[in-house]
C-alpha cells in the first residue's frame, strides 16, 4: 500500500505539473463538442429524429474520456521503460499491480473531471443537453470504461519504445474507433456493415452506455448490456496487459 500511495502522489504530481498535458487533456474534447455543437445546433438525425447534441455530446464525451486513458498510461510507461524508472522500482519490493493502480486511480480522476466538466459546457442552451433522469447510470459505465481503454493503453506502452511510437499506435487506434463507433457521427445513418463492424469495438458500448444514461436513448437493458460488454472488454484486455507488460526493454 505504501508504494501504490507513492506512485500514486507522484503521479499526481507529475500530471498536475505538465500544464499544457493537462490543457489538452479537457480542451481537447471539448473543442470537438464546440465545432460539431455549434455546426449542427438544432438539427435532427433524418434517420431517428432526435437531436444531433443527443449523439455528439456522449460520443465525444466517451472518446475524449477513452483517449486520454490510453495516452496517459501509454507515454508514462514507455518514459518510465525509458529511463529505467520500472528498472528501480522493480528492485524494491513493489509489485506490477502497485504500477498499474497508481495511474487506474489517477485515470478515474482524470476521467471524472472531464466528465463533469463536459456535461456542464453541453447544457449551455449554445449546445442544449437535457439530461436525462438516469443519468448517473453513466458513472459505472465510465468506470469500466476507463479501465477497458486504461489496460488497452497499458498494452501500447509496454511495446512502444519512444513517444512518436506511442502517438501513431494510440491514434491508429482511437481516431478510426471514434468514426467506426459513432462518436463523431451517428451510427443511424452509417452503412449496416460500418453498424456491425463497430459491434467489436469497446468504443461503441462506452457510447451506447453513457448516451443511454445522459440522453435516454436506449433501455436500462441496453445500459446493462453495455456495462457487461465493457467489463468483458476490460477482462481480456487486462489479462493481456498483465501478460504484456515489461519493465525494460530488454525483458
Amino acid at each position: 500500500m505504501s508504494a501504490y500511495a507513492a506512485l500514486s502522489q507522484a503521479g499526481y504530481r507529475a500530471y498536475t505539473r505538465d500544464r499544457t498535458t493537462l490543457f489538452f487533456t479537457f480542451a481537447f474534447p471539448l473543442i470537438f463538442l464546440v465545432v460539431f455543437g455549434l455546426i449542427f445546433h438544432g438539427q435532427t438525425v433524418e434517420e431517428s429524429g432526435k437531436p444531433y447534441i443527443n449523439y455528439i455530446a456522449p460520443g465525444v464525451l466517451s472518446w475524449g474520456v477513452g483517449n486520454a486513458a490510453v495516452f496517459g498510461v501509454g507515454f508514462v510507461l514507455m518514459q518510465w521503460r525509458r529511463d529505467d524508472i520500472l528498472r528501480l522500482i522493480r528492485m524494491t519490493p513493489t509489485p506490477v499491480s502497485a504500477v498499474l493502480a497508481s495511474r487506474y486511480v489517477l485515470a478515474l480522476g482524470i476521467g471524472a473531471v472531464q466528465a463533469v466538466l463536459f456535461v456542464a459546457v453541453a447544457l449551455l442552451p449554445s449546445f442544449g443537453l437535457e439530461l436525462d433522469g438516469r443519468w448517473p447510470l453513466a458513472l459505472p459505465v465510465l468506470v469500466l470504461g476507463i479501465t477497458a481503454f486504461l489496460a488497452l493503453g497499458v498494452i501500447v506502452g509496454s511495446y512502444a519504445r519512444t513517444p512518436e511510437a506511442v502517438a501513431a499506435v494510440a491514434n491508429c487506434l482511437m481516431i478510426p474507433m471514434a468514426f467506426l463507433s459513432g462518436s463523431f457521427f451517428p451510427l443511424d445513418a452509417m452503412p449496416g456493415w460500418m453498424q456491425s463492424l463497430s459491434r467489436v469495438l469497446p468504443l461503441r458500448y462506452l457510447n451506447d452506455g453513457v448516451s443511454g444514461a445522459l440522453t435516454g436513448d436506449g433501455s436500462l437493458k441496453d445500459i446493462g448490456v453495455a456495462c457487461a460488454v465493457l467489463a468483458g472488454f476490460a477482462l481480456v484486455l487486462g489479462a493481456v496487459a498483465l501478460k504484456t507488460f515489461r519493465w525494460s526493454d530488454k525483458s
